[in-house]
């Protein structure tokens, strides 16, 4: 009845009720927009341009690329931290706003699938660098475009 937005069955293992506090807070004190801190903008990165209002993605060859998304969530968390690594858990929250599980694999699936849209060889990605036992950075610079 008071906004109540998540629930955790007993028993339960404290470390993971403090996570989902943690989570919970950081939620309250922003105000999310549809694209994060980065709404209203155009960034340009290698050689695309992300356009935040629209939600599109385009290439130096002028074909837009169709996101779904999660991938836009995705793509968002990193262009606002670039050359920042990123554990899986902490782009899950960035993303979805919920704690990762143990064996939870939707942001290696989610990176993948990225991937095979935006790096010129998926099989050797250059873009979006994987950082052993640490997560995942986007290894480009951004840059901020006009309207």
């Amino acid at each position: 009845e008071v906004g109540a937005d998540d629930y955790l069955a007993k028993p339960f293992n404290p470390r993971e009720l403090l996570a989902r506090i943690k989570a919970i807070l950081r939620r309250a004190g922003q105000a999310p927009s549809a694209g994060g801190t980065l709404a209203g903008r155009r960034l340009g990165f290698d050689r695309w341009v992300l356009d935040t209002d629209r939600r599109t993605l385009t290439g130096d060859d002028g074909a837009e690329v169709p996101l779904t998304s999660a991938e836009f969530r995705l793509l968002s968390a990193l262009l606002e931290r670039p050359r920042f690594v990123l554990s899986r858990s902490q782009l899950l929250d960035l993303t979805s706003g919920r704690a990762a599980q143990v064996f939870d694999r939707t942001i290696d699936n989610q990176i993948s699938r990225l991937r095979r849209k935006i790096e010129r060889d998926p099989a050797k990605p250059a873009l979006i660098a994987t950082h052993w036992g640490g997560g995942y950075a986007l290894a480009a610079d951004v840059r901020e475009l006009q309207p």
